[in-house]
Formats: structure tokens, sequence, C-alpha cells
């Protein structure tokens, strides 16, 4: 994560001092309040000045407050609470809309500005309520999410803002709108491009309440929390990307993971570092994710976890009620305690749609799918490195899958295939069932062979042809929540190839189709690149993405070889990739051998503007090469 070195004067704006907060928003106006805390002033008689100016999401100047920071207070650092100003007409945040003003606070001492700071935030509402779930500016709004690691792949855990927005980017074309951060505070960047791309986050602090398992610090953890709860909340307090904080995960399991011991299943714990998260910011609601989801820590291995069906004691004095997976229990869950306002803080990716179909989206908050992009540890077994029950392999290519779920988030028509390649594979990880169908959209197999293959799609019915014939037409099956949006077909003959296309209709008529062709042999490479807006500021990253393709530009997955990349200009190349989460090669070095098709280099651009050039080889196919300039 980005490093920086301050240098101030004794009296200056304390660290993450700056707090500001809409808390009367209407379409004629909007409050906005200013709190800054000032160091160095302790017991001083000093004359020192804070302005607060704030611009518009254009730049424009639309109001501005001051006041004179205290005299001979005895506080090291001094909150100190702005008159409030209104702003007109004022532009909203939402996802669709993330305006962000600007405020930039100074200090002044002697006629000198001798500190300052800016800060960007939004202005919005956050509402929740079991009626309704969660409204964001007044409108309903359903959280459609992940649940990750911070890791972004090839680069992993280094913050580059680059992989942060690609990944943001990826995850709004297919129709999400929501990231939990778990288990852990990611990086300021993360926030500040979440709230430049209108991602909604979940701010999550830790793991587990406890000083060994789960807790990687050298300090036990119930002697870091009064200062790792301030520090956390005051740093993205003023993000309006963030709309909840979670101050933990999975805490009933044992009576050890739960906090102090109090005998409550962490429900004292939680009330006390609610009380100091309230300290800081009363804005937003708090929760903590519970898994295993039963009273009393039962398990799903006790005899009675499918007898006595009660929601844990902590989520029931939670603002919000937060559970990892049981989406099928929240009915009796509410049947016990009406008044939850009820979140899915992991959905498990092996259920596909389920788990969105299955909540009852009027009412409660969203949910988060965990793993939806695969990431760096919890694997399995060698020569896997991570988690790949995923939509997403780790280089961002998306899985057929990735298309059903955007079926089920978005309503513009779509309609995808995907092949089944092998049987299912499925582990019980962490008590629960997880695992993934291995499938691939392309047409180049065994010849004469049948093939068994999905149609994931959220129009009313699909027809299937084969080099022209009708295979016939399956409706799609609403009313089944663990089917719906999938069609599944079995023995479809393959033959010498063609094509295969799908059809999707609504009353009958076509609103999309995809084809699959069987391609010929490669011949070439092919190179795409993804940034447009490469910048000279020797952190911007550019991914080029390269395809092994044949005569008529259509990729061949499976073209074998390792492709050699060449760099030179006003940039380094720093890993290669091929979206392999089975590869035990490393990312770096110049060469990468190809997966289905693909492979991928990540160059990381100087301080100097200038041209880049970029080749890819692979012995017997044409190379690609490709001119950028970074600016």
């Amino acid at each position: 994560r980005d490093v920086h070195l301050l240098v101030k004067d004794y009296v200056s704006i304390a660290r993450h001092g700056v707090f500001i907060s809409t808390p009367k928003v209407t379409e004629q106006s909007a409050d906005i309040n200013v709190q800054v805390e000032v160091e160095g002033i302790s017991g001083k008689q000093l004359d020192v000045e804070i302005n607060a100016r704030i611009f518009s999401p254009k730049g424009e100047l639309v109001t501005e407050t001051k006041g004179m920071a205290p005299k001979k207070n005895k506080l090291a650092t001094v909150e100190v609470p702005l008159p409030v100003v209104a702003v007109s007409n004022p532009q909203l945040w939402s996802c669709e809309t993330p305006n962000l003003y600007r405020a930039e606070i100074t200090l002044v001492r002697d006629g000198k500005v001798i500190d300052n700071v800016t800060e960007k935030f939004g202005i919005r509402t956050l509402e929740y309520s079991p009626e309704f779930g969660f409204k964001l500016n007044g409108k309903k709004l359903f959280l459609k999410g992940i649940a990750n690691h911070h890791d972004l792949g090839a680069v992993g855990a280094a913050a580059f803002d680059r992989a942060i927005e690609r990944q943001f980017e990826l995850l709004k074309k297919f129709g999400y709108n929501h990231v939990r951060t778990s288990h852990n505070p990611y990086s300021k960047s993360f926030m500040e491009l979440a709230d430049k791309h209108g991602i909604l986050i979940v701010d999550e602090l830790i793991d587990k309440w406890s000083d060994k398992s789960y807790w990687g610090g050298r300090v036990p953890f119930t002697q870091l929390w009064y200062k790792m709860i301030p520090e956390w909340i005051k740093r993205d307090r003023n993000h309006p990307s963030v709309i909840m904080w979670s101050i933990g995960n999975e805490l009933q399991m044992r009576e050890d993971l739960a906090g102090f011991p109090t005998g409550d299943w962490g429900v004292t714990t939680y009330r006390i570092f609610d009380v100091l998260v309230k300290r800081y910011d009363s804005t937003r609601k708090t929760t903590v994710a519970m898994y295993p989801s039963r009273a009393g820590a039962i398990s799903r291995k006790d005899a009675d976890f499918n007898k006595t069906i009660l929601p844990p004691e902590l989520s029931t004095v939670t603002e919000v009620a937060s559970f990892n997976y049981r989406y099928p229990d929240y009915a009796k869950y509410l049947e016990a305690c009406p008044d939850l306002i009820v979140y899915q803080s992991e959905a498990t990716s092996s259920e596909l749609t389920a788990p969105f179909f299955g909540m009852d989206r009027d009412k409660m908050v969203g949910l988060a799918y965990w793993g939806a992009i695969e990431y760096w540890g919890e694997s399995n077994g060698w020569p896997k490195k991570g988690w790949n029950y995923s939509f997403f392999n780790h280089a961002l290519e998306p899985y057929p899958q990735a298309y059903l779920i955007k079926s089920a988030f978005c309503d513009e028509p779509l309609v995808h295939i995907g092949v089944v390649d092998s049987e299912k594979e499925s582990i019980e990880w962490n008590d629960v069932i997880v695992g993934r169908m291995p499938l691939s959209s392309h047409w180049n197999r065994v010849e004469g062979s049948k093939q068994n293959l999905f149609t994931y799609t959220n129009a009313d019915e699909v027809e299937l042809l084969v080099n022209g014939k009708s295979l016939g037409i399956q409706k799609n099956k609403r009313d089944d929540i663990q089917s719906r949006n999938m069609i599944y077909w079995q023995n479809i003959p393959y033959g010498k190839g063609g094509n295969i296309i799908a059809i999707a209709r609504n009353n009958g008529k076509e609103v999309a189709r995809h084809m699959l062709e069987t391609t010929g042999k490669a011949k070439a490479l092919k190179i795409e690149l993804e940034n447009a807006d490469w910048k000279a500021d020797g952190m911007d990253l550019q991914y080029v993405k390269v395809y092994a393709v044949d005569s008529k530009g259509r990729v061949v997955p499976a073209t074998e070889g390792e492709v050699t990349f060449e760099v030179s200009g006003e940039a380094r190349l720093i890993a290669v990739d091929n979206g392999d989460h089975m590869t035990d090669e490393l990312f770096s070095g110049s060469h990468k051998k190809l997966h289905q098709g693909f492979v991928m280099a990540i160059l990381r651009s100087s301080q100097t503007s200038g041209n880049v050039k970029i080749k890819a080889s692979l012995k017997g196919l044409k190379s690609a090469e490709k001119k950028m300039m970074t600016k």
C-alpha cells in the first residue's frame, strides 16, 4: 500500500482528523457538518482559525464555513465542529451517479496557513428497516456483491489503483454493486475507487475476536481493539461508498472466538465495540457476520441443527443481522425475531443463483458471493495456491457461470452457452459444501462426441440450434430457485464441428443470442489492451491480453506453447499470467504458457511519459506487437 511521509507544524490537523457528514438531505438542500481535530493546542492560548471550503463535483466553490480552535483546552486532540452550512440543489452520490464533493480544510495562525487537508465526500442518505431492507437516497436497493480476500491476481497484495479499478469495472459490467471487505480493512485507494465507481462497501474490521486463533498480530487483539477501531472508522468514515461497519466475522464457532469471556456469545463484546464505533461515526449501522448460523453455536453436524432453527444470539442484537450462507433458514429466523434486518454476508458460489433468488429481495438488504473472484490462500491442495470456486479467474477472465449471475443481477436480456468439461468438484470446507462445475464456452470438441451444456438466460425460453438444425425449445423454470435461469441440455451431438447457437425469446420474440463456432488451427497471436489512459506516474498498469487465434481471429482454446514477451520504452514488465489456478509457474519473468488460448502481461509505467512497445511471440504462430504511449 502507499506510504507517505508528512512533515507538519506542531499545531496541525490530526491524522484522519476531518469528519464530514450530511445529516439532512432534500432535493433542494443538504446540510454539511464539518468537524476538524486539531493537535498541538492543548493548554495553549493560541489564535488558530479553521476554514473549510466546499467545492462541487465540477470544482466550483459552493459554500464555506469557519471557526476558531478553543484556547486552553486540556485535551491532546481537540474536536472542533464548524458551523453547519447548506449546499443548494445537491448532486447526490449513488451507484449510477457517484458525485463527489471536495472539502479543503486549512488551519491559519497569525495570518499564515500552517496546515491543509483535502477530503472528498458524497451527499447521500442511508436507511435500513425490516420492512424494506436497505434504501439509498430514499430508493430501495438490493446489494448484489462479492466477499473476497484483498489480493489482486498476479500483482498479489500490492494495492495498485489500476488493478483495483479494473476489478470494479468488471463487477459493474456484470451487474454487481457491492463489495464486503472480508476480513480486514482494505486499502485507502480501494475506498477511494469505490467512491469513484459507485460501489457500495460493507467495511469489515477483523475476522474473529480472538488473541490466538485466526489472529496474526504480535500484540493480542484484546490489547489493541480500542486503538484499531478508531483508526479504522476515522480513516474510512468520509467515504460515501461505505454504508455499513462490520466489526467481525464468524464468531459463534467457539466461545473463545467471541471476544471477552462474558458467557453470552459476544453480545457484550459487540455492545462495547459498537459504542466505540458510534463515538467516531453514528451515521452508519454496525453488524457482525455470523456462522454457524444457530443459537448456542449448534453446527451442521449436531443432531439439533435442523430441529431448532434459531438465529445466533449475537445476530439478534446487532443493528443488521448478517449471516454467512444458510439462506433457506432466514424465514425461520424471522419467525423467531421479526425485527431482524437480514443481510447474507457470504453466499456460496457453488449454489449459483439460488442464494439470490432464495432471499426476500423486497425486505432484505442483499448478499455477497464468497470468492466470486479467485484469490490466493485457502487452497485445498497443491498445485492450487488459493480459492478457485469462482465466477472469474484471478486474471479476471469470466467463467460461463459469471453470465448466469449476470442474468440474475441485470435486466438486459442475456443468453450464454457453457459446455460441461468434466464432473462437478464438490468438497466440504469449513462446514460448508463448496465447489464448481468446470464449464467452458467454446465449440472445439472431440469429433463424433455428444456434449452436455447449459444455456444461462433471463428470458422466457431458449431454442438450441446445431449447424442450423433446431434441437428444440426449453422454458426458463422461474418458479424453481435451484434451476431458474439455467437450462440444461444433454447429449447434444457435436459431429464434425460447425456452430451451436442459443436463441433467447420473450413472448416469442428474440431478445438475445449466443453462438459458439468450431475454429480453425491457431495461426497467430492477437493483443488486446485495457488501459486507454495509461499514466506516466510510475504506478499505473497496462494489462496486455494475448490470445491464440485462427485465420478469422477466433480464439483457439487448445493452443499450447510458451509465449515470450519483449518490452521496451517507458515501462517494465512486472508480471505474466494466464489465469490458470493450478500452475506451479511464478508470475515473474518474461515467459508464460498459454492456458485456454490466453496469456497476459502486466506492465508498470515509468515516471517519464513516452512510447512503449511490447511483442508477444510463440514458435509456429505469427507474433503480435503493440505500440503504446504513457502520458
